[in-house]
């Protein structure tokens, strides 16, 4: 069975008192309470990255962070990316550059006010198809359907932890080119030309196991499965191969759902793990606004150093 994010009985981490830190599941994340991000000295600060590290994914329940209050906090982990441009040509919240809306809700001139709609979002990394990819996302909630629209994660670690020893030696030295036709919601990329052949797509390559560049545990880094290739193989093989990939990766045991609620902040790392959404009914409304960390290193093939 997945496991649910919701509140965990385990002791903190952290002793008895506040704030508490409660893992979610075994592969990734934890629940930090008794926090309030818009006033978080740097004691806490501290234990917030050292959970950070050590859980891949935090969720923060109950905040009221205005679009200022998101980017602050958002920028103690690291300069932020600029996003991009979404499928509809929109770009940014007026006076925050730095924000990303992914919503369904429609503006007065009838687009979306966002992007990704409202159908199901695959499992990706956040923008991988980059040399130099976010090393992280937070996403907060503003508002919620009544059901649908839950976002999962998926340990990487612990997967390439829990890797066959046959898949190790085969993916060990190998790279996928990460696409970067489509997002994770199958929309074509503004000013990118549609194409199917994953031989030929636009995209970057990154090696299949990775060292990641601050905690050194070794991670999967899959991106996302859509024309996906494994560097220099035949393209049925590379198929196989990538489907075997994701279908260990994507295992239950790998995996945790987190239904949201209005003041939710979830943020993970996008070296260390995958996400994906359920879709949601359409004439419901869901707005979020998402940050990025920029990237501090490219990845790595595991054993050897970031640069």
């Amino acid at each position: 069975m997945v496991a649910q994010a919701q509140s965990s009985q385990q002791p903190s981490e952290f002793g008895t008192g506040s704030p508490a830190v409660r893992p979610l599941c075994d592969a990734v994340g934890a629940e930090v309470t008794g926090v309030d991000l818009t006033n978080l000295d740097q004691a806490t600060f501290s234990l917030v990255q050292a959970a950070w590290r050590a859980h891949s994914a935090l969720l923060f329940r109950n905040q009221q962070l205005d679009d200022a209050a998101l980017i602050e906090f958002s920028r103690r982990f690291g300069e932020l990316d600029m996003p991009p441009v979404n499928e509809n040509g929109k770009t940014f919240v007026a006076d925050h550059p730095e924000i990303y809306v992914v919503s369904n809700v429609l503006g007065a001139d009838g687009v979306p006010i966002g992007s990704l709609g409202a159908g199901e979002a695959v499992w990706h990394t956040d923008m991988s198809y980059l040399p130099m990819p976010p090393d992280a996302s937070m996403l907060y909630s503003l508002e919620v359907p009544p059901s649908g629209g839950d976002t999962w994660l998926c340990g990487m670690d612990r997967a390439a932890g829990e890797l066959p020893d046959d898949l190790r030696r085969t993916v060990t030295g190998r790279s996928i080119k990460h696409d970067g036709t489509y997002n994770s919601g199958g929309y074509l990329r503004q000013g990118l030309t549609a194409s199917d052949d994953p031989v030929t797509s636009v995209g970057t390559p990154h090696p299949i196991l990775c060292r990641h560049a601050e905690t050194g545990r070794e991670t999967l880094y899959l991106g996302r499965r859509r024309n996906a290739y494994v560097i220099g193989l035949p393209l049925a093989e590379s198929e196989a191969l990538l489907d075997r990939l994701w279908a260990h990766a994507t295992q239950a045991k790998f995996c945790i759902a987190h239904h949201w609620r209005v003041g939710d902040l979830l943020m993970w790392d996008n070296r260390s793990t995958m996400h994906r959404r359920d879709p949601f009914d359409a004439h419901t409304r869901r707005v979020m606004h998402r940050t990025q960390i920029k990237g501090s290193a490219r990845p790595a093939p595991s054993g050897v150093s970031a640069a």
